[in-house]
């Protein structure tokens, strides 16, 4: 059964309004706004039961038309692992342990272990896609619990990561703050890196059944800062989908010696910024549609 969220995601605030409404691939997305800082999520939602289900059943098919990796996704995932390393690269220097949640096929754990010769681990739900990123050699575990379960049986569990990634995830998870919270707790070096990327809510589509969260500059901003993390760099962009159309929000932060207890600093006219953006981009694909998709299969645009 569909659960109904009572409180907001980011500020725990109870007040919310319609956002908007639509079928995605035939099921029925809400969204609403919170009247207090301005997080548009996604209710009501899937359960927690339903969620496992759904990532580990349902996602690849329902998304891509089959369970395991087809070329057009193998192809967006090498993309985007590139751009990820061109982002980081200029900032990081070394990494002897890196952690990619939602790894997906694991090119982008490839990618940053060719780059920096570290040890590389992944978090992938998908069984097709893990078996897939096994064979490739790279060491990859169906979640979390299992990472951590594995490393209380071999009393390492003290060790860390001075890189944790989450492309494409933040969005999915129903507890964003409490998820990266234990993250910088148990998993992240206390110098270490946290890279995250998200859909722009200001470009991108972005209401789709999986994205319970839909975040702008201000409240992914707001929500690693209450998380723990102080955002040293975030940048607009459409890099691997786009030339020009800024679709997604990357950013790198640190972890604060202290979690804020600060109420997070609210955002006004969502939905203004959300129109005039959608605006922004109509135009764009308009007059420059050769810059403003950069096509995976011919003219076929997609945005994840």
């Amino acid at each position: 059964m569909p659960e109904n969220i009572t409180h907001c995601p980011l500020c725990s605030a109870v007040k919310s309004s319609q956002f908007d409404r639509r079928e995605f691939r035939g099921q029925p997305v809400s969204n609403l706004i919170c009247s207090t800082c301005g997080l548009v999520f996604q209710s009501p939602r899937m359960t927690g039961e339903e969620l496992n289900a759904f990532y580990e059943q349902q996602y690849r098919e329902l998304y891509q038309g089959q369970e395991g990796p087809g070329p057009d996704d193998l192809a967006v995932q090498r993309s985007r692992a590139e751009s990820l390393l061109a982002f980081a690269a200029p900032q990081i220097n070394s990494l002897a342990n890196h952690l990619d949640i939602g790894c997906g096929a694991g090119l982008l754990l490839q990618k940053f272990r060719e780059h920096y010769e570290c040890r590389s681990i992944g978090i992938e739900p998908g069984n097709a896609y893990r078996d897939y990123a096994r064979s490739a050699g790279l060491n990859v575990y169906p979640s979390l619990d299992a990472l951590r379960a594995e490393r209380a049986d071999q009393q390492t569990s003290t060790q860390r990561f001075d890189l944790i990634s989450l492309a494409h995830v933040l969005e999915h998870l129903p507890e964003p703050v409490a998820y990266l919270q234990s993250l910088r707790a148990d998993l992240l070096e206390d110098d270490g890196w946290l890279l995250v990327e998200v859909p722009n809510l200001y470009c991108h589509d972005s209401f789709e059944i999986a994205h319970l969260v839909s975040y702008s500059p201000h409240t992914l901003t707001q929500t690693l800062k209450l998380a723990g993390f102080s955002p040293i760099s975030l940048i607009q962009h459409g890099e691997p989908r786009s030339h020009i159309l800024p679709l997604y929000l990357t950013v790198l932060a640190r972890p604060e010696e202290q979690i804020s207890q600060t109420i997070p600093a609210p955002e006004k006219g969502v939905r203004s910024k959300r129109q005039l953006g959608l605006l922004h981009r109509k135009i764009l694909v308009r007059l420059f549609p050769g810059r403003a998709w950069i096509p995976v299969r011919a003219n076929q645009p997609g945005e994840d």
